[in-house]
């Protein structure tokens, strides 16, 4: 028997959808009369939302876990009842037990379950729940209460796509899409408490459907939202990309003009080695149709090297399309092989040392465009939504339709939105000069 926990604390690690579910898991809690601890150190339970992604990401959980034991020992305090949540938990339920000797375990998909658990383990039972029952959990979440500015909203779950580095469709389960009316009920209730800009959350995000109408309906739906001033939606799969949503693009003024749209290559082989349903041509098409639409739109994507067989000459595909494109953002990894995958197995795994080597100029490359788009920016006037204090007194923090980081000095109020003209710019955000304030 342990004591039942009163302070939590949930840690995420990995994407915006673990982000998501970590705010959904604090109010779960909440919910059930514990409080929220802001630090681990005062918490009798703490939530790892883990993500199982890359090797070092799950490493780090059990990391976390003995940092966690440790630090309650040299306090001279009873160390804290540790759950491990989210893809790591999914994949690695029964290893984590025997391994961390953890309290709870539970899967991305059972996480409504969390409570229960909780009173399982505090009990003396065990407390390992990896079920993945098709989107039960969010019949079960509490209403939405308090958010900031800006919020997420996941819509879609799983991936059906089974790329051969990937372990999603093993952790998360097949694409499932919530139903419509779910999804405008819970965004109604995040602007009602606060929310001024939402991002859609999916795996696949752009595969949406309930059987009659697509992402792009949804968009113009919750465009009718009062209040609501801003749609973002994030991740894409360019083999989702309908022309309808494109459109939407160029037709719908709150859906900000910001896609990530992960290529992960710009060699055909390795994508096709990938299992990517696309190729470095319809990519490169696809991105002309959508700024024929929207011609401001700023672009992300993600990138892989040394994917296994990966050659020199591959490579400088990738690099040549980066440099074709102009990317305003981007993330960039190192293969790491998954175990369960079908990459793992594949011959010609690239050495580590070459792996670096490519990553450094392959971030060299995107640190170019995303500071070149940053400085094109300059001379532009946008709305900015403040969403947090600056480190300097009167400087507040926003984000511009293109996503951007924007600083600068006003007495707006979170939440409020903010006519801005962007001055300097630096690679990682821009400065602004306040103009007008806008109606929220």
């Amino acid at each position: 028997m342990k004591p039942t926990p009163k302070r939590f604390h949930v840690r995420s690690f990995g994407c915006q959808m673990n982000v998501y579910d970590g705010e959904r898991m604090a109010e779960l809690m909440a919910a059930d009369g514990m409080v929220a601890a802001a630090d681990a150190d005062d918490a009798d339970l703490v939530v790892l939302n883990t993500c199982h992604i890359r090797e070092r990401a799950t490493e780090k959980v059990y990391s976390d876990i003995g940092r966690l034991r440790k630090a309650a020992r040299v306090a001279g305090r009873d160390a804290p009842m540790i759950a491990v949540a989210g893809c790591v938990a999914q994949a690695e339920g029964a290893e984590i037990v025997a391994r961390a000797k953890v309290d709870v375990v539970v899967g991305p998909q059972a996480y409504h379950n969390l409570p229960r658990l909780v009173a399982d383990a505090a009990a003396g039972a065990a407390a390992l729940d990896t079920d993945m029952p098709a989107l039960s959990k969010f019949g079960s979440l509490p209403a939405r209460r308090k958010v900031g500015p800006s919020a997420f909203l996941t819509v879609q779950e799983g991936c059906d796509k089974f790329c051969t580095y990937c372990v999603v469709p093993y952790t998360r389960g097949a694409e499932v899409s919530r139903p419509f009316a779910a999804i405008v009920d819970e965004a109604r209730a995040l602007v009602d408490a606060g929310a001024r800009e939402i991002t859609l959350l999916g795996q696949n995000v752009n595969a949406w459907d309930d059987g009659e109408q697509g992402l792009h309906d949804l968009i113009r739906a919750l465009d009718r939202i009062p209040g609501l001033s801003r749609i973002r939606y994030t991740t894409s799969h360019p083999n989702d990309m309908t022309q309808e949503l494109i459109d939407a693009h160029a037709e719908v003024e709150s859906l900000m003009p910001f896609l990530h749209l992960p290529v992960q290559a710009g060699s055909d082989r390795v994508l096709k080695a990938m299992n990517r349903s696309h190729t470095r041509d319809s990519y490169l098409r696809l991105i002309d149709r959508i700024r024929a639409a929207r011609p401001d739109i700023a672009l992300s994507g993600d990138f892989i090297v040394g994917f296994p067989g990966e050659t020199e000459a591959e490579f400088a595909e990738t690099l040549g399309l980066v440099d074709a494109i102009g990317y305003a953002q981007a993330y960039s990894f190192k293969y790491s092989p998954r175990p369960g995958t079908p990459a793992a197995g594949m011959d010609g795994q690239v050495a580590g040392e070459v792996m670096d080597d490519r990553l450094q100029r392959l971030q060299a490359a995107l640190n170019r465009d995303q500071l070149a788009f940053n400085r094109a920016s300059v001379g532009r006037t946008c709305a900015v939504l403040v969403e947090r204090r600056g480190k300097l007194a009167g400087q507040m923090l926003g984000k511009s339709p293109w996503l951007q980081s924007v600083h600068l000095l006003t007495d707006a109020a979170i939440g409020d939105a903010v006519e801005v003209a962007l001055t300097d710019a630096g690679p990682n955000s821009l400065t602004g000069v306040e103009r007008v304030r806008v109606a929220a």
